[in-house]
């Protein structure tokens, strides 16, 4: 068993070896411009505050592999937050049961996208984007436009507090990750997601049932967002409406990063993550340089662009 975890290993720095150079590159240069970059303090904030975007990145990338896209979850992230925050606040409701709800309630808007687009065959382009105006709306009628204060500690201990050393949402995270790489590579639904991602009019005549795998992908994806936002809005004590206000940008931009195709077919969770760290790192690192936050989203998309069109010089090397 030894054996084959070390050769798994060795085979995924073979498959993202590019893409943790460019990483190791980028730590190597934010730490030369930055003595503050590897200090414990910071490392541990990093780690802290890429969770988010992994857990959204994660399910993400199920929805491109499938040939989809869900600009939903950083909509969806905020309503379940502000929905949990204001049940205990202004509910009185239990902890353990207000958490319940929230994942309950992103879980079933989750649910709503992919049976929208398994029965209606709409793009999910248009679907997720539509659910990201709806659920981002109740999220502001539901708190009038306002931050719903919450300090109770049972709550907030989600976000802040500690297993040993580790914060809990690095806990959360690691285990999110196995979760869905073990999901994707290791069952037959993850199967399912590749085939229909590669071919749909090939796995349905295969007698995959598309419109299931499709319900359950975005079911998911709403599951990770909802957990999201529960755990960031009581790191921040609060239930805040703006919450994850473009989140879903970054969740895509770590999945192309990883090596996910646009095209369907083609990704791993591992890519992944390696992507959300660069996104991180990216961060972090023009943070502690005092980059003017606008210039940060100038490079955030430069970093996108430079992603898809890597994606597009790979398959054209292929065909040849």
């Amino acid at each position: 068993m030894r054996k084959n975890l070390i050769e798994s290993m060795i085979q995924y720095f073979r498959e993202n070896a590019g893409i943790l150079i460019g990483l190791l590159i980028m730590c190597v240069f934010m730490s030369l411009r930055s003595s503050v970059f590897l200090t414990g303090n910071n490392i541990s904030n990093v780690l802290r505050q890429v969770t988010t975007n992994a857990n959204l990145a994660f399910g993400m990338t199920f929805a491109i592999i499938l040939c989809g896209i869900d600009l939903s979850v950083g909509s969806i992230l905020a309503f379940s937050g502000t929905l949990c925050a204001g049940l205990i606040a202004n509910s009185g409701v239990p902890v353990p049961l207000a958490v319940l709800c929230g994942i309950l309630a992103g879980t079933l808007l989750g649910f709503i996208n992919g049976f929208i687009i398994a029965k209606t065959q709409m793009p999910p382009f248009i679907v997720t984007l539509a659910m990201m105006q709806i659920a981002r709306g109740a999220a502001y009628v539901y708190t009038n436009g306002m931050p719903i204060r919450v300090m109770v500690p049972e709550y907030n201990n989600i976000g802040i507090g500690y297993l040993g050393i580790i914060p809990l949402p690095v806990i959360y995270t690691g285990v999110f990750f196995v979760f869905t790489a073990l999901l994707l590579g290791k069952t037959r639904y993850g199967k399912y997601v590749y085939a229909v991602g590669g071919n749909e009019d090939a796995a349905r005549f295969s007698g995959i049932n598309i419109g299931r795998v499709k319900v359950i992908t975005y079911t998911l994806i709403g599951f990770l967002a909802s957990v999201s936002g529960i755990v960031i809005c009581a790191r921040m004590y609060s239930g805040q409406p703006t919450a994850g206000d473009g989140a879903e940008m970054d969740a895509i931009a770590a999945v192309v990063l990883g090596g996910t195709s646009f095209s369907g077919g083609i990704g791993k969770i591992g890519g992944t993550l390696i992507g959300v760290f660069i996104i991180g790192v990216l961060n972090n690192g023009l943070n502690l340089l005092n980059v003017n936050s606008f210039w940060q989203l100038i490079a955030k998309g430069l970093v996108i662009l430079l992603a898809v069109y890597i994606d597009l010089l790979k398959k054209k090397t292929k065909k040849q």
